[in-house]
């Protein structure tokens, strides 16, 4: 984990705030599995359900792009090497675990959602949103993107029939809409 990215830091609030066990990954320096330099990860989590992943987070802004002409897309896209790193990871922890790609959006300002929308949150004076899909899911829908960069990502249909809400993989309880009334 880097303390100095937002994104990160702002996913281990949600952590802490969920009372979600982890381990934050120190990623100064890359592993190796099998001879092998692997990407680390970022995350490892436990959850009370006995679900377990082990995480790489994505930051990415909502909507991307210049201000002038914000691009009103969900990017997706990641390193083949990450999904690898993940794979690998996820592998060598034993059956009980999964890869877990967790997307977090730092979400302009103007942009308006309900205040109870899942995994939706605020910390130091940004709005995050997080959502997330299993590496293995990611992995066989995955296309690329650019050959140069190495990078991968999913069509947008693809992306949002696969991808979730965090507290859909930790099991957390949904949150319950607030009403309010006049009376």
């Amino acid at each position: 984990m880097d303390r100095g990215n937002h994104y990160e830091s702002a996913f281990e609030s949600y952590l802490q705030d969920n009372k979600i066990c982890y381990v934050a990954v120190d990623e100064q320096r890359r592993s190796c599995l099998g001879g092998e330099p692997v990407k680390s990860l970022d995350f490892i989590l436990y959850a009370e359900s006995g679900a377990r992943f082990v995480v790489d987070v994505k930051g990415r802004k909502f909507p991307g792009g210049p201000p002038e002409k914000p691009k009103k897309v969900w990017e997706c896209w990641s390193t083949i090497d990450d999904v690898e790193g993940l794979e690998r990871w996820a592998g060598m922890s034993g059956p009980t675990f999964q890869g877990l790609l967790v997307f977090i959006y730092d979400i302009a300002n103007e942009v308006n959602f309900p205040e109870n929308t899942e995994d939706f949150w605020k910390f130091r004076d940004k709005r995050y949103l997080a959502r997330a899909v299993l590496i293995s899911d990611y992995r066989a829908q995955m296309r690329e993107r650019s050959q140069s960069w190495r990078t991968v990502d999913l069509p947008g249909k693809v992306f949002r029939s696969l991808v979730k809400p965090l507290r859909y993989f930790l099991e957390l309880p949904e949150i319950e809409e607030e009403f309010e009334t006049d009376w």
